[in-house]
């Protein structure tokens, strides 16, 4: 099992889409340790403009690990990049790209 810490405060959308993306490309099993950043005026300074930082059991931290790249990255260092999920991941992302434009009654419009 993966044990990670998460920089989060209440609301934060994009912790949640990085709790998400790390489900799905991780190895194996994720536990996630939430971690306040409202509740103490360090985490504040520190964190506040950076949210969501993962951090592993060795201290390395991730800045916004919700960017796919980045996270996979981050994963594929320690060895917990569910290979097969990412390219999953990326066919998923690169058949939702456009493929072309048209016009109509003077507007333009992504097919």
């Amino acid at each position: 099992m993966i044990q990670l810490s998460l920089y989060t405060t209440l609301g934060c959308h994009l912790c949640s889409q990085l709790e998400a993306l790390v489900a799905a490309l991780a190895n194996q099993e994720v536990w996630l340790h939430h971690i306040e950043i409202s509740d103490d005026d360090a985490l504040v300074a520190r964190y506040g403009v950076r949210i969501p930082v993962l951090v592993d059991s060795d201290g390395k931290e991730l800045d916004r690990g919700f960017e796919q790249e980045r996270l996979s990255a981050w994963l594929r260092e320690r060895g917990w990049l569910d290979e097969a999920a990412l390219a999953a991941f990326t066919a998923q992302e690169d058949s939702a790209a456009p493929k072309g434009a048209h016009e109509r009654d003077g507007r333009r419009f992504l097919v």
